[in-house]
């Protein structure tokens, strides 16, 4: 390890053998035969920490048909990530390269074709309580109030609606949108919006939160003030988050690590500490040390792209 970057293994860490993003065609049937293009298998970095591990993925590949071409293609590629309990981890990487796909595949949203995904160390075949994902658009409900856009989880989970209410009633009362309960979600700012919809994945007290880019959508004050708020909600309710981000600046304020992901197909270039003490706010992104280590990602960043990644 070199200034809190841990290498996620020797020879992927050298930003050689970009691995192809194609194969031979093949049916449909057949996507379950795609195991890897990647020549080295991964093993999750691992830092001084003793607190259980919430979230297990073991050299996890994803592929999907490409009925234009008739092609198999790899978004991810033998990505192995251990994240423990009350960690806040950070996915950066350029742009197309196979994040969200990630996401998604641990969510339970899309097939993966080998490895193992375990929360808690129970097998993930699919969606399910366990896990919980606020996506970059809030998709409330319209023709529900945000009352009732909060407790849309907790219903269908079977939970009374005495009990639901009030959960939703405190999760109001968290975000800040006391008096708004009885509004409508166009009667909502874009960032009203997007802490009900946290609000509504936090109420169903999920194991992991899963955030794909959810201040992409707001501008950039609102977004600014969003960073803040979800530090404070973070510290509060102490859940175990994986986010995907574009912003190099966000993912170091707001994580504990940082892991950056290659040109499609994506494995584990760096796995990199932020040693920033909490609680943060979003000053320090003046320090030098904030500078610094949005200077380490980036530089990884711009290697994999300089030697055909693209952006």
């Amino acid at each position: 390890m070199k200034n809190g970057i841990a290498a996620a293994n020797p020879e992927s860490s050298t930003l050689n053998g970009v691995v192809p993003s194609t194969v031979a065609p093949q049916e449909v049937g057949e996507l379950e035969s795609v195991v890897s293009f990647h020549k080295d298998v991964q093993q999750p970095v691992q830092f001084m920490d003793n607190r259980p591990v919430k979230l297990s993925v073991k050299n996890l590949v994803v592929g999907y048909l490409d009925k234009q071409s008739g092609h198999t293609m790899v978004a991810v590629d033998k990505v192995a990530l251990d994240i423990r309990e009350g960690e806040f981890v950070t996915i950066v990487g350029l742009s197309g390269c196979g994040k969200s796909t990630f996401l998604n595949a641990i969510a339970g949203l899309v097939k993966h074709q080998h490895g193992e995904i375990k929360v808690n160390d129970r097998i993930v075949t699919g969606p399910g309580m366990d896990r919980a994902v606020v996506f970059q658009k809030a998709s409330l409900l319209p023709w529900r109030k945000v009352g009732r856009n909060i407790t849309y989880g907790l219903e269908l989970s079977g939970m009374k609606q005495a009990a639901a209410r009030e959960k939703a009633s405190y999760y109001v009362n968290l975000i800040r949108l006391n008096g708004f309960e009885d509004h409508y979600p166009h009667q909502l700012s874009g960032g009203m919006q997007q802490r009900v919809n946290l609000a509504r994945a936090l109420a169903c007290d999920p194991e992991v939160l899963l955030l794909d880019e959810p201040f992409a959508a707001l501008d950039a004050i609102t977004r600014e003030l969003m960073q803040n708020e979800l530090l404070e909600l973070c510290e509060k309710v102490g859940k175990t988050v994986l986010m995907v981000t574009h912003q190099i600046d966000e993912a170091v304020l707001l994580s504990d690590r940082v892991i950056i992901f290659s040109s499609r197909p994506a494995y584990v270039l760096a796995d990199i500490r932020i040693p920033i003490r909490r609680p943060r706010k979003s000053h320090i992104k003046d320090s030098d040390e904030f500078r610094g280590l949005m200077n380490e990602i980036w530089r990884v960043i711009e290697g994999n792209a300089n030697i055909g990644g693209g952006i």
